[in-house]
């Protein structure tokens, strides 16, 4: 018994010596790479994947573009109203996002909505209305569904079973949050429904500032 204990001690002081250093290493990160491709694989100085050219609406009825996010950093992620699931948490975290930066002009937020069909202007509305949404920080958008499933797939790399199984048919459900640079470039994804790859978030869009 005694054995079992200091053996249990050991696994949890070598956890927490690796646990410690991964963190000391993350917080002496000062580049981002760019992701060009579909398996996240970062490229160094190799900016070739922009955000392709896209045009919603947002929950005030307003025409949402690649204008709207030029020169800015935004955080983009994909959800729908009635989800049960991952959903309000993504949101969640996201309302600690818009609070962080909610007097930084240079960050913003754009959440798709994957089921347009009943995600309408007013019920994006309402669900802002709810979340606390800052209208000028943070936009809901709704449109065509071939075009939001496009963009989340070839533009975002979002929709990590589509990667697998080409399906245009399947219905997107996804945690990522994808940091967007100044010039339209993907720079990270994280999973939106965790606390500590949010806080990894909020480091890199600080790393992010300080590039020309």
């Amino acid at each position: 018994m005694k054995l079992n204990k200091v053996l249990s001690f050991g696994l949890f002081v070598l956890m927490l010596f690796f646990s410690c250093k991964d963190e000391k290493k993350e917080h002496s990160v000062t580049a981002l790479p760019y992701f060009n491709s579909a398996d996240f694989t970062p490229e160094w100085d190799t900016p070739k994947h922009k955000i392709p050219p896209f045009s919603f609406v947002n929950q005030n009825g307003e025409i949402v573009t690649n204008s709207t996010f030029e020169n800015k950093i935004y955080i983009a992620d994909f959800f729908f109203t009635s989800c049960p699931g991952i959903c309000p948490k993504l949101t969640k975290n996201m309302v600690d996002i818009q609070k962080t930066y909610i007097n930084d002009r240079d960050i913003k937020l754009l959440s798709h909505t994957v089921m347009p069909w009943r995600d309408s202007v007013p019920l994006l509305k309402k669900y802002a209305i709810k979340n606390h949404v800052n209208d000028n920080k943070w936009h809901l958008v709704t449109g065509e569904k071939e075009k939001l499933y496009d963009i989340a797939r070839t533009g975002y790399f979002a929709d990590e079973d589509f990667v697998k199984t080409q399906d245009e048919s399947n219905f997107i459900h996804t945690e990522n949050f994808i940091l967007v640079d100044k010039k339209g470039y993907i720079r990270g994804v994280y999973n939106g429904t965790l606390g500590i790859d949010v806080e990894r978030l909020k480091r890199h869009i600080e790393i992010l500032k300080q590039e020309i």
